[in-house]
């Protein structure tokens, strides 16, 4: 049962990085965008890296923690 629960865990985190991913380089690449009162495309850009970042991070922490 804990290599299931593991293996699920692994999947879930697998689909937050990917998701973030994918957000984040829509975000910069304008394909998602802010209402202008939210700062527009510019505060999009900028949060988007932040995800980006963010998620490549949380990858790096990850593969870290497992090497120990």
């Amino acid at each position: 049962m804990a290599k299931k629960n593991a293996l699920l865990n692994l999947i879930a985190w697998l689909t937050g990085v990917v998701v973030s991913l994918s957000v984040g380089f829509g975000m910069i690449g304008g394909k998602l965008s802010l209402p202008s009162w939210l700062g527009g495309a510019t505060v999009a850009m900028i949060a988007g890296w932040i995800v980006v970042i963010g998620a490549l991070a949380s990858v790096i922490i990850a593969v870290l923690n497992a090497s120990n």
